[in-house]
């Protein structure tokens, strides 16, 4: 990634106000980017988009991505260069609640941001972050490339399979790479492994439930502990997302048009219990784990992995931190809010730690 490109770079982020959203805008701004944000409100209380105070340094506008007309006004007004999709129904739990919803905002809202790029003059590239979901998972033990079936058993994980082949399929008919000196638009997907970090405070995701009953001095109750999962701090794959669009501004950028796995290397893989007996003990004092009898339910994938090989070779991008690094980088994190530091100062100095890293680790190769 080259910090300077994006001085002064025009950016459209949708979902903004969310966890990962709330990451990327912050890192945008440290950067120097003109970003505006369009999103719902922040979807629960306390959330990282108030407490660092993500708005003082964007425009943030309110809305549904669901609102085709309202979409195209607020895009077309700002006349960005890059597009970052990240606006989402982003819970497995809740697209089996709500699945009309769900399908409705992931799949239609899609489709609205498209169609908007679509109509908007001067954008050059869009990012759309799906998921690590969107593969037919058969639970085998090698990782997904990004050739595998798209799939999907729940309706999240479905949902966000349909977002990858309406983007393929808008690709294909408008921002087609034969005709690319017409429309000078290119369009790429990002599929990331499960995020955690500080200010998730979603429900029935498991690094916020630990940390909610961490700070009540509670044991927490793990549903599926022998489920394994690619987990990776959230600047992580932020930090792809901002190299492939970088890549898609380039004199080459019809190459990097297509679909990307962003995930840890095969020492990210780890059961949800061993996350969470981490967790509980970089925690410290009364916090503990204990199994969740109950059979009432809904089903959730057993096993997932990713292949990252192809981010490696072709983008030049690879994991910098490793789970127990991503796991004390959430903690810190948490515990520092609890002691009422600036939660703006504090994400942002996480920032540059990461940029560190990562660039002593690109020095030494």
């Amino acid at each position: 990634m080259a910090p300077s490109f994006w001085q002064g770079k025009r950016v459209f982020l949708t979902g903004h106000t969310g966890f990962k959203g709330s990451w990327l805008a912050l890192w945008l701004q440290s950067l120097g980017a003109t970003v505006v944000g369009y999103a719902f409100e922040p979807a629960t209380q306390p959330n990282l988009f108030q407490l660092a105070r993500v708005a003082e340094g964007m425009t943030s506008v309110m809305g549904d991505i669901r609102e085709l007309p309202r979409l195209k006004q607020v895009m077309a007004e700002f006349s960005p260069e890059i597009v970052f999709h990240l606006a989402a129904q982003a819970l497995v739990r809740e697209s089996y609640q709500n699945p009309v919803d769900t399908y409705a905002t992931n799949v239609m809202g899609t489709v609205n941001l498209l169609e908007a790029v679509r109509q908007t003059k001067g954008v050059r590239a869009v990012v759309n972050v799906t998921s690590d979901k969107c593969y037919e998972n058969r639970e085998w033990v090698w990782g997904y490339r990004e050739t595998e079936p798209l799939g999907g058993y729940d309706p999240y994980s479905s949902s966000k399979a349909c977002a990858e082949l309406v983007t393929g399929a808008y690709r294909n008919s408008f921002f087609n790479s034969d005709n690319y000196l017409k429309h000078r638009v290119a369009v790429a997907t990002a599929r990331a492994g499960n995020v955690i970090g500080g200010g998730d405070w979603a429900i029935d995701r498991l690094v916020p439930d630990c940390l909610r009953a961490f700070e009540k001095g509670q044991f927490v109750k793990l549903r599926s502990p022998h489920a394994i999962r690619p987990w990776q701090y959230v600047i992580e794959p932020i930090s792809g997302y901002l190299l492939l669009a970088e890549k898609l501004m380039s004199s080459d950028a019809c190459r990097y048009a297509s679909a990307w796995n962003f995930g840890p290397d095969a020492k990210g893989d780890a059961t949800v219990g061993k996350v969470a007996t981490t967790l509980a003990h970089l925690w410290g004092k009364n916090a503990g784990v204990e199994i969740d009898a109950s059979e009432n339910h809904p089903h959730e994938a057993g096993l997932l992995r990713l292949d990252i090989t192809r981010v490696r070779t072709e983008l030049g991008w690879q994991p910098c931190w490793s789970v127990k690094q991503a796991l004390q980088a959430t903690v810190d994190w948490h515990q520092a809010w609890l002691r009422g530091q600036d939660m703006r100062e504090y994400s942002l100095s996480q920032i540059a730690a990461y940029q560190e890293t990562q660039s002593t680790l690109v020095n030494a190769l």
